[in-house]
């Protein structure tokens, strides 16, 4: 594999790093992955995350895997050992889809490499469009209002919602954000903030139950969020809370966008009830882990619902901004997304 580098992903001499995001913004390390079980408990971890950097990344070790000689039945079983690991991120089975297509052909580890290559300079190239799709929405002076991670960090490029955040600031617009902390795991609060602070953006955090607050005050002028997967009718899901966020932006006419790739458009899912929803671990609410140890803030057995992700109707969307350009309620309705091309 030739050298490749993103915020979180990076190949150097036919090797895997990954950018362990748990121990962000206060310590930056990079792990090298070399076995399947290593990226499963790398997703499920959260080391790596974001729809977009799951599927590249569990495609690039599967290149690295038939580098290694790993059989094409090896290869294909460690393909659907990957698909497991997050049921909701849809850019991780169309990836792997394209990878195990490769594994058809006689040479399938030069073709594994070539796809795996590709699909991290499609992203890279899917984020700028969608940066300049959504950037042209944003008015001068504007206040942004963000939810979780979509920067550099969840994809191979500049992000989604937060690249669309970029890309305004770098035109000059004199922008401030409004960066929701995103409980349990505090995405917000512990990356979206690194990545505005390493980019010169103005921000400042809040918590997530904040939000309504600034918008009944007439301080948030547009909503920017990302998506896991996106339904045919328009539903999406995203980090839970992006629902309470599009509620509450319906309520107080605030222009709601949700930025994703058409490689998170699912034509086969016609609506959101048809999205897998992840169950994350109980620990995860009853209190915080991190280099510190464990300190818990509710009793230790309590029953605890934690679901990863929430789904917002199409109906509370004001536009999806897609590579390919920024779609309405009306062309949404007529079917748009269902004729997007998933490569």
């Amino acid at each position: 594999m030739k050298n490749m580098t993103g915020l979180s992903i990076k190949t150097e001499q036919g090797q895997l790093y990954i950018l362990d995001q748990t121990l962000l913004p206060h310590q930056q390390r990079w792990l090298h992955c070399q076995q399947v079980e290593q990226m499963v408990v790398m997703i499920q971890q959260l080391q790596v995350r974001g729809a977009p950097a799951i599927g590249i990344a569990a495609s690039l070790l599967l290149a690295y895997r038939a580098g290694q000689g790993d059989s094409r039945a090896q290869l294909l079983c460690s393909a659907e050992v990957l698909r497991a690991s997050r049921p909701t991120a849809v850019n991780l089975m169309n990836n792997l889809d394209a990878m195990v297509a490769t594994l058809q052909q006689s040479d399938y580890v030069s073709a594994a490499v070539a796809c795996a290559e590709q699909l991290f300079a499609e992203d890279v190239q899917l984020c700028l469009q969608m940066a300049e799709h959504g950037a042209a929405l944003v008015q001068p002076g504007e206040r942004l209002l963000t939810h979780c991670n979509t920067g550099g960090l969840a994809t191979a490029g500049v992000g989604t919602a937060l690249g669309v955040v970029r890309l305004a600031q770098q035109q000059g617009k004199g922008i401030k954000v409004w960066v929701d902390e995103t409980r349990p795991l505090l995405q917000g609060g512990r990356l979206t903030a690194w990545e505005c602070e390493q980019l010169g953006i103005p921000y400042q955090l809040i918590c997530d139950n904040m939000a309504a607050m600034l918008m009944a005050r007439g301080e948030v002028d547009r909503i920017f969020v990302g998506s896991d997967r996106i339904a045919a009718n328009g539903d999406f899901a995203n980090k839970v809370g992006t629902y309470n966020l599009a509620v509450l932006a319906h309520y107080h006419q605030i222009p709601f966008y949700v930025v994703a790739p058409h490689t998170t458009v699912d034509p086969s899912c016609s609506d959101g009830s048809q999205i897998p929803i992840e169950q994350r671990p109980a620990a995860e609410v009853r209190g915080v882990r991190g280099s510190f140890g464990q300190v818990y803030w509710a009793p230790e057995q309590a029953p605890v619902f934690n679901p990863a992700f929430d789904v917002t109707p199409a109906k509370l969307v004001t536009g999806w901004v897609l590579d390919s350009g920024v779609l309405d309620q009306v062309a949404v309705a007529a079917g748009a997304l269902t004729r997007l091309t998933v490569s």
